[in-house]
Formats: structure tokens, sequence, C-alpha cells
């Protein structure tokens, strides 16, 4: 059987400074990374953009990497999923929380050199 894992990578812009809370032992930071992809329509492309919650823990002493947390910030944010649930005056509610486990500055990747042509075979006379 197949072992299925619960993780994501996305790359994207913060929108907002991140919202930082602390409590006794650890603190949250909830920010918004708005990602885009192009979507194509026969000639014509288009941008479609969104934007995607995000909640990071930290211990209180740990809590340094959040300084980087800033409106336009581009990083990569690698986690996972956290299903919750709760109940609003008798009616069930349900979300899918979207948890950093770490996040960094996108790693620049260098454009691939052209393949150079394959030589041409002189041919025997």
């Amino acid at each position: 059987m197949k072992k299925i894992e619960n993780t994501f990578a996305v790359t994207g812009f913060l929108g907002k400074d991140a919202e930082i809370r602390q409590f006794t032992n650890a603190s949250v930071a909830r920010f918004s990374l708005a990602v885009s992809r192009q979507e194509k329509n026969g000639e014509e492309a288009n941008r479609v953009s969104a934007f995607m919650n995000i909640e990071a823990w930290r211990k209180n002493e740990n809590t340094g990497s959040f300084d980087i947390l800033t409106k336009g910030t581009m990083l990569t944010v690698e986690g996972y999923f956290k299903p919750e649930e709760w109940n609003d005056n008798g009616t069930k509610r349900n979300r899918i929380v979207m948890v950093a486990v770490k996040f960094y500055p996108p790693v620049e990747k260098e454009e691939a050199p052209e393949k150079p042509a394959k030589p041409v075979k002189k041919g025997k006379k």
C-alpha cells in the first residue's frame, strides 16, 4: 500500500504583515500568502491569483523566524493540513488549516543552459 503524506510546499508573497499572538509557552503567526498561476484559454493567457491563510507555531524562545513575515516578502512555505471542527450555536462547522512547519526565502533556480547541438557525423568518402 502506498504511503499517503499530508504535506504541502508553496511559494508566494505575503499579503500583509503577520498577526502574531503570544501565549504562555508558544506563539502563533497567522499570515496570508498570495499565489498565482497562468491559465491559458486558447490564445489568451490570464494570471489567476489566490490568497492562502497559513499559521506557524513556535515556542516563545524561537519566534525570531517571525521577523521575516512582512508584507511583500516572497517565501516558500512547507507544512501540513490540519482539520478543525467546532460547534457554532448548534451548527457544526469545519475548516482546513494550513500549518507551516518551515518557511524561508525561495531558492533561486539557475536556468539550465541550452543543450549543445549534437555534432554532425561526417560520412566516409
